[in-house]
């Protein structure tokens, strides 16, 4: 079981290592500053050896999709390293709010009117305030979460007017066979017109290009931890 915990660290620390280096290179290319580019390694899944190999290995700024999964983990991984910033990259229901603001740093999925509104709620009741990405369904794809870009001009106005909401940026999922390139470029339009600075965008696959276009967070799972392990129900 030592064996097994000592080869998951060294291939996770390699694998993190050749993911920042490829950062580094992206945004040299595009000439940009590659501090200008936040990685958020995406956890969800992941056996817990995995994750403090990550953690030794000096990433502090991680991406879970569930509530109840993060709930489980972070709070005695917080106690044990220091600096630890969570983003909530999943879909989060309503009800899960509350949760979800004593938990996370950064919340990048608010879609929705019912979710914006009961997030300032739990914010003016908790004192607790996770910056926000609002989640554009660049792709308009049916089946997936996320503002249409034709509604984001409504959505940003209730958040910020109505509601009080501070939003940092801006986040999207783009379909998984058409190019990033495409996505971020509507993305970073978006958040120009709206004067946001962060664009969330970029997974394992295609974070070199999203970078290249733009990105200011990139979400990157399976190339640090490797195939995650199915998710018991």
């Amino acid at each position: 079981m030592v064996e097994l915990g000592q080869q998951a660290a060294s291939e996770v620390a390699e694998n993190l290592a050749e993911v920042r280096r490829r950062i580094t290179a992206a945004a040299v290319a595009a000439g940009r500053d590659p501090g200008s580019v936040t990685l958020i390694a995406v956890s969800k899944s992941q056996p817990p050896e995995r994750i403090e190999a990550a953690l030794l290995a000096g990433q502090r700024i991680f991406g879970e999709n569930y509530v109840q999964e993060a709930k489980g983990r972070w709070p005695a991984l917080r106690e044990r390293f220091s600096g630890i910033e969570l983003h909530l990259v999943g879909h989060l229901q309503s009800n899960k709010a509350a949760e979800a603001i004593a938990l996370f740093d950064v919340i990048q999925t608010l879609d929705r009117p019912k979710l914006a509104r009961e997030l300032a709620k739990e914010m003016t009741r908790q004192g607790k305030h996770p910056r926000l990405f609002v989640q554009v369904n660049t792709g308009e794809e049916p089946q997936k979460s996320g503002v249409a870009p034709g509604e984001l001009d409504g959505f940003l106005s209730l958040c910020r007017g109505e509601l009080d909401l501070v939003v940092e940026g801006l986040m999207a999922i783009p379909p998984e066979d058409e190019d990033v390139a495409l996505h971020t470029a509507l993305l970073a339009k978006l958040a120009r017109r709206h004067g946001l600075a962060s664009l969330s965008i970029g997974m394992s696959g295609d974070y070199e290009t999203a970078i290249r276009f733009g990105a200011t967070h990139v979400r990157v799972g399976t190339a640090i931890f490797g195939a995650r392990s199915p998710r018991r129900a």
